[in-house]
């Protein structure tokens, strides 16, 4: 089974469907060169801090020889204002999620990633191994983006994909010919299943590979990313009602209730 792959103007039920069947998609031509030379401008400040282990340990989640910075809603007003909320996004979280959590969705994780020369592959993993409780395979908690601020191409490390595994049992193990790239021009972006077995390409080029990675998951789980610590109350406040509910600041249903008082107090 191959990635699906669409411009940004197909119909959005064609994208939807070649989805549910494969658990990943791609989306081309989605994010211009202007947004996404400002995301590289706002985030440069952070990547120059992030940490770059050069002697790398393979029992590590995270391979080396690879910068990560998270808080994305606080330090890119591009990601917030253009992508968190892309109407792209919104149709893949409205139709994959909303079916179990009626009363919307959250964002898991923001990450901006870049993958250096040298980098390894990552061990295969899925989005929603966290939650142990439900048997694979498991309902649909989690949808995933990674948008492509730079080409991703197969000698840099796209992301390796094992489609069709978003619907396997847990003795399922993917063969060698079962795991592809998703090889896309930059501003394009990939969507997965929480459920599909995936990871970090290696990256044998010259080059560092430039993604934004977020992931939207149901209303009444438990963030990956901690938005309440990373987002401080005055950016909050700035937030459209709109990113402010994806980012997990409304409460669902009777969840995440709070007293405004309290934060005045301190």
């Amino acid at each position: 089974m191959t990635i699906p792959q669409f411009p940004h103007d197909a119909d959005p039920l064609t994208v939807s469907d070649a989805f549910e069947k494969a658990g990943c998609v791609v989306v081309t031509d989605v994010l211009n060169e202007t947004a996404r030379n400002s995301i590289r401008a706002e985030l440069a400040p952070h990547m120059e801090k992030a940490r770059v282990e050069q002697e790398d340990d393979p029992e590590e989640f995270y391979p080396g020889r690879t910068r990560r910075v998270t808080a994305l809603v606080s330090r890119s007003p591009t990601v917030t204002d253009q992508l968190v909320a892309h109407p792209v996004s919104k149709n893949m979280c409205d139709t994959f999620l909303l079916p179990n959590g009626e009363f919307g969705y959250q964002l898991h994780v923001t990450a901006a990633l870049e993958v250096g020369p040298g980098a390894r592959t990552q061990v295969l993993h899925r989005e929603e191994d966290s939650f142990t409780f439900f048997p694979l395979p498991r309902p649909n908690l989690i949808v995933a983006s990674m948008w492509a601020v730079s080409d991703f191409r197969s000698d840099n490390g796209a992301t390796l994909l094992v489609p069709g595994s978003h619907k396997w049992t847990e003795d399922r193990i993917p063969k060698d010919n079962e795991i592809v790239q998703a090889e896309m021009p930059a501003g394009s972006v990939l969507f997965w299943s929480g459920g599909l077995l995936h990871g970090a390409g290696a990256n044998t080029s010259e080059d560092w590979r430039y993604g934004v990675i977020l992931t939207y998951s149901l209303g009444w789980l438990r963030q990956e990313e901690n938005q309440y610590l990373d987002v401080p109350p005055e950016r909050v406040a700035a937030l459209s009602p709109e990113v402010r509910k994806i980012a997990g600041f409304d409460m669902y249903s009777a969840l995440g209730l709070y007293d405004p008082s309290a934060m005045e107090r301190g």
